[in-house]
């Protein structure tokens, strides 16, 4: 186990200390952190001894006066210094199980780490968690952290996870009442394992624990082509049950809690709800919320439309199948003259067609998608990419498609669950 430093704050301690990114801290009055966690509880002393490894392989003991809480300005790489806790289950609906081989190595890891839940808003199963992982979480009291529940019904659990201990889930959640750890919930739904009478029967369970419950979210399994595993899909009439159901479970609870993700509501032809359904937007990132978010701001924006542009443009956004519903709406609103704005529905040939988010669209579907529609001006979101980088999920980047199309202009959206950026893009040409 190394800790390695990746940056350091301008001004802080660490940078009066002339420590830089590659330095190593070796331990911390004389204790080696095993991640962030620790890390924050040892540096928060008035009084630290910081023993450093310096990049060019010496070695310096530092012994620091601060106030109490003051932070040393260290930034690390990593969350975790020590290993990742894996994934000991084989769910059913297991979306890296379900992925061709070539992809980046990273797709393929399975974490099941509460401290990355805490950190980064993982999801967990707690079916990997010892007696000293509980022991921790009774000392530190990380709050909030998200869970997969799936279902409440033990038999159905150890079934769907592919794990004997998948059935102890009423007892972590009691375990993790008594310590008043609070959750972020997810449920995956799979028609014909937890959905319908078992759906009900989770709902009914989780009322116990309303006090610890910040949010439940529900969404639909993905079935890429690759799956092995015979799953049904989600279909109009069980996404109409799932949002009615979790909607009655709101109102026995007497608190917002459970959301169905917004492809419920578009399998089931229904409106998006308005704001105050989403609460915080705890579970964007689950897909639940994005939408709303969307078309709120586009409201904002398309009053800021230019009325008619120098020259005239062709602006094509390459998007999946469930958000391309959601821009055609947008696409009638929007009346600048000179301005054709094209709404591209890139068919997902590489997972399957049943696969319809915009984050697992690969680059050689963009590229079949380019080159079908003869693109002039392309606007892709930052989702389809890696984080940090211009890579597709199968390996091709953003700089291979331009190579490849040289007379495309290439326009990446940051922030997809705003119409903000596509605005500023129109407005400027």
């Amino acid at each position: 186990m190394k800790i390695i430093i990746s940056d350091i704050q301008k001004g802080s301690i660490a940078d009066e200390l002339a420590l830089g990114a590659g330095d190593e801290i070796v331990s911390i009055n004389n204790s080696v952190p095993r991640d962030i966690i620790d890390y924050s509880f040892l540096v928060q002393d008035e009084e630290i001894e910081l023993y450093i490894r310096h990049k060019n392989g010496e070695e310096e003991i530092f012994e620091i006066e601060k106030d109490f809480g003051e932070d040393l300005g260290i930034s690390f790489e990593s969350a975790v210094f020590d290993r990742v806790k894996p994934c000991a289950n084989k769910c059913i609906f297991c979306f890296v199980d379900q992925q061709p081989a070539g992809l980046r190595k990273s797709l393929y890891v399975k974490d099941d780490d509460w401290r990355l839940s805490y950190l980064q808003g993982t999801y967990i199963t707690l079916t990997n968690m010892k007696e000293k992982d509980w022991q921790r979480l009774e000392q530190f009291h990380p709050s909030p952290l998200f869970v997969s529940v799936h279902t409440t019904n033990p038999g159905l659990r150890a079934k769907m996870l592919n794990n004997p201990n998948a059935a102890k889930i009423i007892q972590d959640l009691e375990r993790l009442k008594k310590n008043d750890i609070k959750i972020h919930a997810q449920i995956v739904l799979c028609p014909g394992y937890n959905d319908a009478d078992e759906l009900l029967r989770t709902f009914d369970d989780l009322k116990k624990f309303k006090k610890i419950l910040k949010s439940l979210a529900i969404v639909p399994v993905g079935i890429s082509k690759f799956r092995k595993e015979s799953l049904r899909q989600v279909d109009k009439e069980i996404a109409g049950f799932v949002i009615d159901a979790a909607e009655n479970f709101n109102s026995e609870v007497k608190k917002q809690l459970a959301m169905a993700s917004d492809e419920f509501f578009l399998i089931a032809g229904r409106e998006i709800p308005q704001k105050k359904y989403y609460g915080t937007f705890s579970q964007i990132e689950d897909g639940v919320g994005a939408i709303r978010l969307l078309k709120d701001d586009f409201e904002k924006c398309k009053k800021k439309l230019k009325k008619k542009l120098k020259t005239p443009l062709r602006l094509s956004l390459l998007t999946g199948s469930s958000a391309a519903v959601i821009f055609r709406e947008f696409r009638k609103e929007i009346k600048v003259e000179e301005l054709e704005f094209e709404v591209i529905d890139v068919k997902n040939k590489f997972f399957g067609e049943k696969i319809n988010v915009s984050g697992l669209v690969t680059g050689i579907d963009l590229e079949n998608a380019i080159e079908k529609y003869a693109v002039q001006n392309a606007v892709i979101p930052s989702v389809m990419l890696k984080e940090g980088s211009d890579e597709f999920l199968d390996g091709i980047r953003v700089s291979d498609i331009e190579k490849k199309f040289p007379n495309v202009r290439f326009f990446i959206i940051n922030d997809c669950y705003k119409f903000r950026e596509i605005l500023t893009i129109i407005n400027s040409l």
